[in-house]
């Protein structure tokens, strides 16, 4: 349990400080990777339930598999500069550790040293997502900062004494996947609705430029 938390806290820190934004459905990957870990019970005594199964191959398949490819899809279709996630300065590392230390801080009294580091973690994340949300307002960096935000909803169950039934499964797994696939709309229909303007723009300029040079001749 531990060695998975850390590794969902570790997805979506270390994007923050050296991640880029086409390493970003990676980064994604990896965290519901660590969520199928935790909601499966891996190295837990006993074997999982039907209920643990059935949510361990929603996060596995939507979240692991499906989301990802869909935004590396959206990602590359935009033709962009692999730009960071995050501004790399000390300003904004700096407001990064500090949220993530106040995160931390913030479940330090559970008693449960589980539930403080899951806490932490939940409050961590959110933080990260925040951040990037204000920080970064390229459309790629922006769905990135919510499907992280769904994330934390998602580990944040385990803290419960008793988990959500199939149905907010369900409709959670929904919802994750109607925001990715229509950021991922989005990131298309806006590098579609920049790409023809681009182009003419220049053309439009060479054209009025040769009938001034005509003119002129003339």
């Amino acid at each position: 349990m531990t060695g998975a938390l850390i590794l969902f806290l570790a997805a979506a820190v270390l994007p923050v400080f050296f991640g880029r934004v086409q390493s970003a459905p990676s980064w994604l990957a990896v965290q519901a990777l660590a969520l199928g870990w935790i909601a499966l019970g891996l190295g837990q005594p006993g074997s999982p339930s039907w209920h643990a199964l059935a949510a361990g191959a929603e996060l596995l398949i939507v979240r692991a598999v499906v989301v990802p490819r869909w935004l590396r899809s959206a990602i590359a279709r935009r033709h962009e500069a692999n730009r960071e996630l995050m501004p790399s300065n000390l300003f904004a590392w700096g407001l990064a550790m500090a949220l993530l230390v106040l995160a931390f801080q913030f479940g330090a009294p559970e008693m449960s040293e589980r539930h403080a580091l899951t806490l932490g973690v939940v409050g961590a994340t959110v933080a990260v997502g925040l951040l990037l949300l204000a920080a970064n307002d390229a459309p790629p960096a922006q769905l990135v900062a919510l499907l992280l935000l769904e994330n934390a909803i998602s580990l944040f169950e385990t803290l419960l004494p008793n988990p959500w039934p199939l149905p907010v499964h369900l409709a959670l797994s929904g919802i994750y996947l109607l925001t990715a696939g229509l950021g991922a709309w989005l990131m298309g229909q806006a590098d579609a609705a920049c790409g023809p303007g681009v182009a003419s723009a220049p053309s439009a300029r060479l054209g009025g430029g040769d009938e001034d040079l005509r003119e002129a001749d003339s």
